[in-house]
């Protein structure tokens, strides 16, 4: 029986490493047996997940800790101060980081860093209060490498009560489920399984369920057509929009069902109801949460076009700031073979205007929406986020006329 039992175990290992290289083993994704995983597509696309792990979709949400927490520890630079009794100080010890309020030197409430939201322009962090999600109070910019209040916290209100929603999580995250039969917090705050909580926004966000795919091509090593997985090049110019605008239409939508579910090639109108929650030209409320898909489809270039939202990104690469790149993406169709150069080129500036397309035809606008008093209260969190309308701003363009004494 002890021989049998032994044959028994290797030849279940056997079959599990065979399972395992073959790519069919029982999936261990909290979105089921359809999802691969991130780390399953780096396998086959190792150049393009390691590039993809420097972008803001991939800095969308994280573990909180001393590697995804830029802000500092240090004494000195540690403290957001309200006024001189009250006090948040960032704290390191040995059981994690936390967020400690202080009033005349006695501690009132700390709670951990467990979650980082952002990465890019700031980071604004997430603490789980017993199955459901607070923000904590103070955020680090990165602009001004500071700890400050966080984004549309009222100033001078020492506050760690505010409730992050699946809502939130479905464009900071690829997924979380609800507590299992556990009813609704206090006040009807959702209530999450942790475990089953995908961090990032990964690959199988855009790109759909890829266990099928990822069976097919390692059977069929020969197959160089990707089978069984959703790519953006193959869809049609509305639903490549839709992919994007899942995240990037606002977020003040009516919502009919969970984004999570949404899938490439789906129509997002079955998942929210997308419209213009402001002018097109309202630039005081420009964020990452913004209407920006809206926005694009209002300029000419996108009327009087093909192009979508990957015609100038790349989102497995990290493109922030490169102007040069995005000037070139405006040139490859505004060249002087097809029509004029800008009115405002001459022969003087004319190198100058075509290496600052973006500055001029699609401007960053300090956002009223991102803000937030700094320690000493004489100025807000200057954040700037370019818009997505193109268009013609003579303001801007004399900005930079002056700024290069043109």
């Amino acid at each position: 029986m002890k021989k049998f039992l032994i044959v028994v175990i290797i030849l279940a290992v056997i079959s599990g490493i065979v399972f395992f290289k073959l790519g069919v083993g029982k999936s261990s994704d909290p979105r089921g047996a359809a999802y691969a995983g991130s780390l399953t597509c780096a396998r086959c696309h190792s150049d393009i997940y390691h590039s993809y792990l420097h972008t803001a979709h991939y800095l969308a949400s994280s573990v909180a800790s001393a590697k995804t927490v830029h802000g500092s520890f240090s004494a000195g630079s540690n403290t957001f101060e309200f006024d001189h009794l009250r006090k948040i100080v960032m704290r390191k010890t040995d059981s994690g980081m936390f967020q400690t309020y202080l009033v005349n030197g006695k501690v009132k409430e700390s709670h951990r860093f467990d979650i980082v939201f952002g990465g890019v322009k700031g980071e604004s962090y997430l603490y789980w209060k017993g199955n459901g999600l607070n923000q904590l109070p103070i955020s680090w910019y990165a602009k001004q490498d500071e700890w400050l209040i966080s984004p549309r916290y009222a100033p001078g209100i020492v506050d760690f009560n505010r409730v992050i929603t699946a809502r939130c999580l479905e464009c900071h995250a690829s997924y979380v489920s609800d507590q299992p039969d556990a009813p609704e917090g206090l006040d009807g705050v959702e209530q999450f399984d942790k475990s089953s909580l995908v961090y990032s926004v990964d690959c199988e966000r855009c790109h759909g369920p890829s266990t099928r795919h990822v069976n097919f091509q390692t059977h069929n090593p020969g197959v160089k057509t990707a089978r069984y997985i959703s790519t953006y090049a193959s869809l049609p110019r509305a639903r490549k929009i839709e992919v994007c605008a899942v995240c990037h239409s606002g977020n003040k939508s009516e919502m009919l069902r969970s984004t999570f579910f949404f899938k490439p090639g789906d129509t997002l109108a079955k998942f929210k109801i997308v419209g213009f929650y402001s002018p097109v030209n309202d630039t005081a409320h420009l964020d990452v949460h913004g209407n920006q898909v809206q926005l694009l489809q209002s300029s000419k270039c996108f009327i009087y076009s093909k192009m979508d939202c990957a015609t100038c990104h790349d989102v497995h690469q990290d493109q922030r700031g490169n102007v040069a790149l995005y000037t070139q993406k405006c040139l490859s169709c505004h060249s002087i073979v097809n029509h004029n150069y800008c009115k405002m080129a001459t022969a003087s500036n004319s190198a100058l205007i075509k290496s600052n397309c973006i500055q001029c035809h699609m401007p960053a606008f300090t956002s009223q929406a991102i803000v937030a008093p700094n320690m000493n209260k004489t100025y807000g969190a200057s954040i700037a986020v370019h818009t997505h309308h193109i268009a013609i701003y003579p303001q801007e363009a004399k900005k930079i006329l002056l700024m290069f004494g043109k």
